[in-house]
């Protein structure tokens, strides 16, 4: 037995190889599922190379077989044909090379071909890959749009002319590619990516026209579907005929029937617009319309009314009722005013009547000393002391004159 390796005692090459090829050995025969990609038959050589593709990863290995199994009668061993293996590990040591020792190739039937794809699509639709919220809008009326379809096929002429001629101004950004064949899938992803990454372009068409379903089965691939659910970009699909059904169709977010019909989904018909534009206009013609007719009728009926057809009969009757209110008005206050003169003459009338020149009126008088100090009794005034008398008329100047006793 070997000793373990470390940097002091470091395995040769040939220890590593040999130890590998060993373990690689003893895993004995496996069944490998895979596509041809490449078939090398050299001459008259017992041994026929070929590659075997992974349908999903971008993997492959080589496969070697004996002449006798890969022209088994019945089967048709081509690049691109889906088969099954039946293979031995094999560690080529002199040059470190792995590759598998095919001894039966089986082809896949239809059958087998159309049960993967169901597998495959349980797979995706379980992650949720094909639901309905996952479903994007396509714009209105793209300015650019992506599309991915063979070099001058039947299907880049539905999609282009029928295009073109609903809606003119669209314009195209093209990626050509194989599609069909082993590297179908993978080129149809390396188109999406590029143009899922430029800005301009708003909807991506995938194209392609009938055939079988080997011819088709690129487009079930699951590394294309998974491409397709990743992009921002929205993605119609239009491939094979209204009834071929691919795994790319329940993942896109429209699935057209034909190529044609992708071209009716992608871009209105100018036509139809234009019909939908001027019905439009008639319509708001017609509501704009029938608005300002309704809005003069009111404004008719408005001017109509008396206190707009004549504002200053209003005014008229105001003014009646102002001069009411102003003849009223007058009234209160000469009433008031006669009243109030009543009064003045009544209380005049009793000043004058209880006022001392009217007592001196009827023929009394008022006698005062010289300071003004009233005699109200003779005894207080002494004989030959002079005095004011006061009458109606004016005053008098007296001098007391006793006589007898008397004054």
């Amino acid at each position: 037995m070997t000793a373990p390796s470390s940097p002091e005692t470091p395995w040769p090459v040939r220890t590593v190889a040999r130890k590998i090829a060993d373990w690689i050995g003893r895993l004995g025969e496996v069944w490998v599922e895979g596509q041809v990609a490449q078939l090398s038959r050299r001459g008259s050589a017992a041994t026929v190379f070929l590659t075997l593709r992974d349908p999903v990863a971008d993997l492959s290995v080589p496969v070697t077989c004996h002449r006798d199994i890969a022209d088994r009668p019945g089967l048709e061993l081509t690049e691109g044909a889906r088969v099954i293996v039946r293979a031995r590990p094999d560690y080529y040591v002199a040059r470190g090379s792995f590759s598998l020792r095919a001894t039966e190739i089986r082809a896949v039937g239809l059958g087998e071909l159309l049960a993967r794809i169901e597998r495959i699509r349980q797979l995706l639709a379980a992650e949720g890959l094909f639901d309905a919220a996952r479903k994007r809008p396509l714009p209105f009326a793209p300015a650019v749009v992506g599309v991915i379809t063979g070099r001058d096929s039947a299907a880049e002429r539905d999609v282009l002319v029928t295009a073109r001629r609903r809606w003119p101004a669209v314009r195209f950004e093209m990626y050509n590619c194989a599609v069909q064949g082993p590297q179908a899938a993978q080129n149809v992803i390396d188109g999406l990516r590029r143009l899922d990454a430029d800005a301009a372009v708003e909807v991506i068409v995938i194209a392609r026209g009938g055939g079988s379903v080997e011819d088709l089965l690129p487009f079930s691939d699951e590394g294309l579907v998974r491409a397709i659910a990743a992009t921002r970009t929205p993605v119609v699909t239009a491939v094979g005929h209204e009834t071929d059904t691919t795994l790319v169709d329940h993942v896109a977010d429209v699935r057209a029937a034909t190529p044609t019909d992708a071209a009716h989904r992608i871009v209105p018909e100018i036509g139809e617009q234009r019909r939908l534009v001027e019905s439009l206009r008639g319509r708001a013609r017609h509501l704009v319309s029938s608005r300002v007719e309704q809005q003069e009728r009111w404004l008719e009926s408005v001017r109509s009314r008396p206190v707009l057809a004549s504002p200053d009969r209003l005014l008229h009757g105001r003014a009646d009722d102002v001069a009411q209110l102003r003849a009223r008005a007058r009234r209160t206050v000469v009433q008031r005013v006669e009243a109030a003169d009543r009064d003045l003459e009544h209380a005049r009338a009793r000043v004058t009547a209880l006022s001392p020149a009217a007592t001196l009126a009827r023929g009394y008088a008022v006698v005062q000393r010289d300071d003004g100090a009233l005699v109200r009794d003779p005894a207080e005034v002494a004989d030959g002391e002079r005095l004011r008398v006061r009458v109606s008329g004016g005053q008098l100047r007296v001098r007391v004159d006793r006589q007898d006793g008397q004054p």
